[in-house]
């Protein structure tokens, strides 16, 4: 059953792309098919071209993001598009594996509110209470956000921040998050530079049926 949700997500979300790109949509079976296909051939790519992304493809990449499942809807995503030349530069410059970032061109960081504001009991003043599952709900975004890049034709690779205080401190300084707020990871997005294929990592005696 959660499988037929799934697909049928992401069938609906290919619809809304296509209708947006003037096309017409694929049937149901073809919905399924391709939604199949892009979850198949999502690969980590780290060498781009240096070619920049359009604003068109970002904000595609960011409605398909925010289309993710989240714990109660509370939608703790936040998301911080750098594609400043300079900026990149300053973030990743001294870093040697540093060269994925710059070459994308534009670094999405995943971001989420590990404490948000919620309507009173009763109706009375809103409370901030933390938000046990932030990191979840960013995790489900994030997968969305390489869905859709690859739906696209385009390259990323998830790159981790949080919980590594080390790599998350200097990020959220540099971008002025929030005190409530934690960078999950960055992802670089650009076009390939090179012929990266998917790993298959289906192994089967890591299904367990019922019980252990």
């Amino acid at each position: 059953m959660k499988h037929n949700l799934i697909l049928a997500g992401l069938a609906a979300a290919a619809a809304l792309f296509f209708a947006g790109c003037g096309q017409p949509a694929p049937d149901a079976a073809d919905n399924g098919a391709s939604a199949l296909s892009v979850i198949m051939n999502r690969k980590s790519v780290r060498s781009f071209t240096g070619e920049k992304i359009s604003q068109e493809q970002i904000e595609t990449i960011l409605k398909a993001a925010m289309a993710a499942p989240t714990a109660i809807n509370i939608q703790p995503w936040q998301f911080v598009v750098v594609n400043d030349d300079a900026l990149l530069e300053q973030l990743y410059g001294g870093n040697p594996r540093g060269a994925m970032f710059t070459q994308a061109g534009t670094v999405i960081f995943v971001c989420g509110e590990t404490e948000m504001s919620r309507p009173g009991r009763d109706g009375g003043e809103p409370q901030a209470a933390p938000n046990q599952f932030w990191s979840q709900d960013c995790s489900a975004a994030t997968e969305n956000l390489l869905l859709a890049v690859e739906a696209l034709g385009l390259g990323a690779v998830w790159t981790a921040l949080y919980p590594d205080e080390m790599r998350s401190k200097p990020i959220a300084d540099a971008l002025g998050l929030p005190e409530n707020v934690k960078p999950l990871c960055a992802v670089p997005v650009g076009y390939p530079a090179g012929e990266d294929q998917p790993k298959d990592k289906w192994k089967p005696e890591k299904i367990h049926y019922n019980r252990w």
